[in-house]
Parts: structure tokens; C-alpha cells; sequence
């Protein structure tokens, strides 16, 4: 009985103390919701703005022109394909490619016509993405006033879904038929024109630009090989088959030869903190849901 008494007495010492402890938290959160979501955001924007940089460096000298950069293809363990690539920012401006071809050990050159350049659509879409996550935190400056920890997380998730869109860009390349890539426009860029008997496609793989060459060879109308179209890869093998214009084909030889971007590494870093600087900050808000 007497414990009873007892509890009943110090319920309104319980509630008050409660009522105190809520009050700070409640101060808590709202410094929290005014002063560190908005420094946290300003964190995300100068990380994300640098990422959108490396997609746009100028040329040193000429602000107005992006900065062109060579780089040079090639395997140590084989020299059947080597070459020189020009890019600036999203574009492929000069490809120039020497291919040994290996029935006859021939030697093919070929390089991009002068009016024509390749658009990355990897790298394109990967900055387009940036540029939708800044403009999703410029919408939230230091004037807005978030309201719950729910409005912040959800922000936080618009932003993260941009960035893991710009990461997966970057990391997983497109995946094309054999029929696709033959018909590519990437195949009427060249000069002289390629052969009917070789296809080449270029992608971005993480930080590395890649270049792949396809050798092939037409099937007889009357082969008795057993004949099944390839589906859609970023890389085929050797003995992948496909149908064109009545043609039959057969891949024969695949070269792949690749070169690392630095910028392109820098920006899959750039990525990587500002996803974890949005995850932190729903973490610490995910209370007050």
C-alpha cells in the first residue's frame, strides 16, 4: 500500500522530468532542423559542385573551352589493338586506332572524320544527374525552414536517388546485340570506313575508358553449325553469332583495351562522400520520424 502511495506521489515528478527531457530534445531537434541540416547541405553542394567541375574542366588559358585530353589505349599482354583517344568532357573529339588483323597479321589504321565526335551518353547522363541533385539542394537554402525530420529524409532521399543514378552510370555500361553495335552510328564515324568484317564500341567501365574490337567472319548460307543468335552483352566472346541483311557472322577475335580517366575516378569519390553525408544525416533524423 505504501508503495503504491509512493508511485502515485512521484508521478508528477515523473512527468514533469519527462516534460523537461522532451523540451530539450525538442530544442535539440530544432537546432538540429536549422543549423546543421543547412551546414550539412552546404557540404553536399561544394562536394557535388566539384564532381560537376570534373565533367566540365576548361582549357587553361581559355575558360570558354573545355580542356581537350589524350590518352593512350593499350594491353601488355597483346598489340593487337592500340590507339589514342581524344576527350573532351562527354565527347570522344579524335579516335585514332590501329588494328593487326589476325588472319593475315594485316595492319588497318583508322581514325575519326574530322567533322565527326562521339558523344559518351554514360558521361552525359552521369553529369545531368549531378546537375539535378544541386538543383534539388539550391530549392532548400539557408531561407527554407524544414519542418520535420520526415521532410529532411525526404530530400535526402531525392538527392541520393540523383547521385546512385550518376554512380550507376559510370559503373554499369549498356548493354547492346551484336546486330546493335553493327548498325551503331559509332560504325560511319570512321576513316577510312571500317570493314564489313570488323565493329568496335566504345563505353566508360568505373574510371576507365574502354574500347572494344570485334573481328568477325561470315558463316556459309549452307553451314551445318548449329546457329543461335547472341543476346544483348556489354562484352561478347568468341563464337557469338548474329544475323544482318540476310548475312550470317561469327565473332572470331575480341580485343579489349582501356585507359583510366583520373577525373572520372575523382568523381566516383565525390559520389561515394555524398552519399554517405546524406545517410548520416537521415540517420540522426530518423527518430523523429
Amino acid at each position: 500500500m505504501l508503495n503504491s502511495q509512493r508511485s502515485l506521489s512521484e508521478l508528477p515528478k515523473m512527468s514533469a522530468a519527462s516534460q523537461v527531457e522532451r523540451a530539450v530534445l525538442e530544442e535539440e531537434f530544432n537546432w538540429l532542423l536549422k543549423e546543421e541540416v543547412h551546414a550539412v547541405l552546404k557540404q553536399l553542394q561544394d562536394v557535388l559542385k566539384e564532381a560537376s567541375r570534373r565533367f566540365s574542366m576548361p582549357t587553361p588559358g581559355l575558360e570558354s573551352q573545355l580542356k581537350q585530353e589524350n590518352f593512350i589505349l593499350g594491353s601488355s599482354t597483346m598489340d593487337q589493338v592500340k590507339g589514342v583517344l581524344t576527350l573532351q568532357g562527354e565527347a570522344l573529339t579524335q579516335a585514332d586506332i590501329n588494328l593487326k588483323v589476325a588472319k593475315n597479321n594485316q595492319a588497318l589504321h583508322f581514325q575519326f572524320r574530322e567533322d565527326k565526335q562521339w558523344k559518351l551518353q554514360q558521361i552525359q547522363d552521369a553529369r545531368n544527374h549531378v546537375t539535378q541533385a544541386l538543383q534539388l539542394l539550391s530549392s532548400h537554402d539557408d531561407s527554407y525552414h524544414f519542418k520535420t525530420g520526415a521532410e529532411v529524409n525526404k530530400l535526402m532521399d531525392a538527392v541520393m536517388l540523383q547521385l546512385t543514378r550518376a554512380r550507376n552510370r559510370l559503373t554499369t555500361p549498356a548493354s547492346m546485340t551484336l546486330p546493335e553495335l553493327a548498325t551503331s552510328g559509332l560504325m560511319k564515324m570512321f576513316t577510312p570506313p571500317m570493314p564489313g568484317d570488323v565493329m568496335v564500341n566504345f563505353y566508360i567501365n568505373l574510371s576507365k575508358l574502354c574500347l572494344t574490337v570485334y573481328q568477325l567472319h561470315v558463316l556459309p548460307p549452307n553451314t551445318t553449325k548449329n546457329f543461335k543468335p547472341a543476346g544483348s552483352s556489354v562484352l561478347h566472346n568468341p563464337g557469338a553469332m548474329f544475323e544482318l541483311n540476310n548475312n550470317r557472322f561469327e565473332v572470331s577475335h575480341v580485343h579489349k583495351v582501356e585507359c583510366v580517366v583520373p577525373w572520372l575516378n575523382d568523381t566516383l569519390v565525390f559520389f561515394t562522400i555524398s552519399l554517405q553525408l546524406c545517410q548520416q544525416l537521415k540517420d540522426k533524423h530518423v527518430r523523429w520520424l
